[in-house]
């Protein structure tokens, strides 16, 4: 397991700061020196519309987008205006209205959104419309299946409705799901359930603030007060977890109406959960968190994360056992069953009743000012490294080759339908 990086001498002094910020930000320097891009090579690096011509679709391979929608997801080329025929007006998505500057994703350009000292809004998704999850340039699904679960994840499950993102657990309504998944690396045995992860292509998210508005799901329809079993999620997690698992949890459980599960996992070439690699702490909201929606957060900085809810300060981890994550990670949102012995979200797994639906008003990524990587320039992935890539498929069609190998072998490859 890596060792804790240490202090750098020299440290990035910031005037609007306090000390305790600029010494922060130097010590987020020394720990990404193996690592990160220098912004001027970055910017060398940057594409340009004259370079790639004005398609009209997104190309993923693409360090910057010439295409008539790349204003939505603040990721043109700084030449777009040479593509003027099919670009919209500077400043404005696709649909005419102003956008908030520099924020990527489907922000609400009505909306004063909240500022935190030290961070910067990089992402927003409103979910006040359909995702195309197939085709948009940050976000895909899982085809995956936690092997301690009941359920086994696809896109049908994922549904853009009333302003939200609603996920829902059921048992198979007749969906063929292949053996092979993306995701998990391997096969997957059928699962009595279905339900959806909805997450993002890349590693491409590191040190910020994260914040999602959601609601846990009922274990019987219009009875928040019904205990049971269910894990609905916001966390970040690295793909693929056996060379370097990472993970940052906020996990909603169907073992009260308040329960709260933080985690915080770290190690090195392992396949299984076990005890020594994790924090677990519990906590709880106040109130319900099936009858109502409460905000969910975690700061992840590289000498502590913090977690919050409705943006008060619940917990905080320094490192130690384990250490702070220190790589690159997926963003996910997703809701699942454990198998019969119910070992975590509910002893009372016999109370649930399906379907059983989590919705999410709202996600929000803040970029720590002092990260010099990810994500990369416009959401793209012409930052990530050979081992931010390895394994780190989501789903058949998701048009990522699986680059590398697992126990020698190559990943399994299930067909896009």
């Amino acid at each position: 397991m890596a060792p804790v990086p240490q202090m750098l001498a020299t440290l990035l002094v910031v005037a609007s700061w306090s000390t305790a910020w600029a010494q922060l930000r130097g010590l987020s320097a020394q720990k990404n020196e193996s690592n990160a891009t220098d912004p001027t090579s970055l910017r060398s690096a940057w594409g340009s519309c004259q370079q790639y011509g004005c398609p009209s679709t997104y190309i993923q391979s693409q360090a910057c987008q010439c295409n008539n929608r790349c204003k939505d997801y603040n990721n043109c080329c700084s030449d777009i205006a040479s593509c003027s025929a099919g670009a919209p007006p500077a400043g404005s998505p696709a649909g005419g209205a102003p956008r908030p500057a520099h924020i990527s994703g489907h922000p609400d350009p009505s909306r004063q959104y909240p500022s935190y000292p030290g961070f910067t809004l990089a992402l927003v998704e409103e979910f006040d419309s359909p995702l195309d999850l197939d085709s948009d340039p940050i976000w895909t699904w899982s085809d995956g299946g936690l092997f301690e679960g009941d359920v086994r994840f696809v896109k049908q499950q994922i549904r853009f409705e009333d302003g939200k993102m609603k996920i829902t657990a059921t048992q198979n309504p007749g969906y063929s799901t292949q053996a092979c998944s993306h995701a998990e690396v391997g096969t997957v045995e059928q699962k009595p359930l279905v339900s959806g992860e909805f997450r993002s292509r890349r590693n491409i998210f590191r040190y910020g603030r994260y914040e999602v508005r959601m609601k846990a799901p009922d274990v019987q329809p219009g009875n928040p007060d019904v205990d049971g079993n269910f894990v609905a999620t916001m966390f970040v997690f690295r793909d693929a977890k056996f060379r370097h698992w990472r993970e940052i949890d906020i996990e909603v459980t169907g073992d009260s109406p308040n329960s709260v599960t933080t985690n915080v996992l770290r190690a090195d070439n392992t396949e299984f959960w076990r005890p020594q690699i994790a924090s677990v702490r519990t906590t709880s909201v106040q109130g319900n968190a099936r009858a109502e929606f409460h905000t969910y957060g975690f700061e992840w900085l590289p000498d502590r994360i913090t977690w919050y809810i409705d943006g008060v300060p619940v917990r905080s981890h320094y490192g130690g056992n384990p250490p702070i994550p220190d790589k690159s990670a997926k963003v996910m949102m997703n809701l699942w069953i454990f198998g019969p012995k119910a070992n975590f979200g509910g002893r009372q797994i016999y109370n649930n009743r399906y379907p059983m639906t989590s919705e999410y008003d709202w996600f929000r990524f803040y970029k720590w000012d002092g990260e010099t990587t990810y994500p990369c320039q416009g959401f793209s992935t012409s930052c990530l490294t050979s081992d931010d890539r390895y394994l780190d498929g989501n789903n058949p069609c998701d048009g990522q080759p699986m680059l590398g190998t697992w126990k020698g072998q190559a990943a399994c490859s299930a067909s896009c339908r």
